[in-house]
């Protein structure tokens, strides 16, 4: 059964006009989409000049939030960084007497954290909260930053000089991790003829309005998951706990970003529903960063492929078996 066609055309609109700029990337924007819509935030690690930071511009742009595009802000990390040029800080009004907040960049509805571990941890724990309860408190005052609101970050990973890990609970709070690669010649041929990153997303229109987008994201949230799959993607998770060359699992927020991307992807593919596939995709983006190894030569995607290809053989082994008894 196919979702309703109302329903997905803002996601198939998002992929077209994100499509516009990134060229030859349609798996990449897929799960990019396919995060959004599930409310996640986004970590991309990749090489310099891939278009790492066209990415979050171009996304900001193709919904009409009701003033041409969403409100979009980039905040370039570096070692000099203090935690209110995030959040914001509260100023003494001499007119007034009275204290003024004057809110930060991370208070938008997309949010570009750009070389996210050049700056130190302190500065990077300001992302937090935010991140984890989209809210920031400033003395006595919370303040919310607009709906929707996601953070795209984006590190470089083939310098460690003058960088700073990100903690474990900072790569928590992020629903995917992903890597746009190089484009192939076509892709790169079109990159050079019309320059979209600079020329292309000028032009860039928005394709959805913010109520279009609202109504997917529930739409997505509503996909069915069989109990099945449920426990499936439990298992993967606990099974990454036990695993001998993990000296740290996943968590059970990553279970929950497990499950809601599956959903997502599932509406963005035009299903209604939960498939094994969706799991196979997702485990990696989802997984792979969460966990620790014990030897930090070895490849964790690898080791989150297996777990979860043997939990989804599991799966069509049963339900094969289940067809024959009956």
């Amino acid at each position: 059964m196919k979702a309703d066609n109302s329903a997905t055309a803002a996601a198939a609109a998002l992929l077209e006009g994100a499509g516009r700029i990134i060229k030859g990337k349609k798996e990449f924007l897929e799960l990019l989409v396919t995060a959004f819509l599930a409310g996640g935030h986004i970590l991309i690690e990749d090489n310099p000049g891939l278009g790492k930071t066209t990415v979050a511009k171009t996304i900001a742009k193709l919904i009409d939030g009701g003033k041409k595009g969403l409100d979009f802000k980039r905040i370039q990390f570096t070692p000099d960084l203090l935690p209110y040029d995030i959040t914001g800080v509260d100023v003494f009004d001499p007119k007034t007497r009275k204290f003024r907040f004057i809110p930060g960049p991370v208070l938008a509805n997309i949010v570009l954290a750009d070389e996210i571990n050049r700056t130190t941890p302190k500065v990077q724990s300001a992302l937090l909260e935010v991140m984890a309860e989209k809210q920031v408190t400033i003395g006595q005052t919370t303040h919310r930053p607009p709906e929707p609101f996601c953070v795209i970050a984006t590190e470089n990973p083939i310098e460690s000089e003058g960088t700073f890990p990100l903690p474990a609970a900072q790569l928590d709070r992020f629903m995917m991790k992903l890597s746009l690669g190089y484009p192939d010649r076509e892709a790169e041929l079109a990159i050079l003829d019309e320059n979209p990153a600079e020329a292309g997303i000028s032009k860039l229109e928005p394709v959805i309005r913010l109520a279009d987008f609202t109504a997917a994201k529930k739409a997505a949230a509503a996909v069915f998951c069989h109990q099945a799959l449920k426990e499936a993607v439990a298992d993967i998770v606990r099974d990454t706990r036990i695993h001998k060359s993990f000296s740290l699992g996943a968590s059970p927020r990553a279970g929950l970003h497990f499950l809601e991307a599956a959903k997502a992807l599932a509406f963005v593919k035009g299903r209604n529903y939960v498939i094994d596939e969706d799991l196979a995709i997702l485990a990696l983006p989802v997984l792979a960063h969460r966990v620790k190894l014990r030897d930090p030569r070895s490849d964790s995607g690898k080791f989150v492929r297996d777990i979860c290809l043997a939990r989804v053989t599991s799966l069509q082994n049963a339900r094969i078996d289940g067809i024959k008894t009956t």
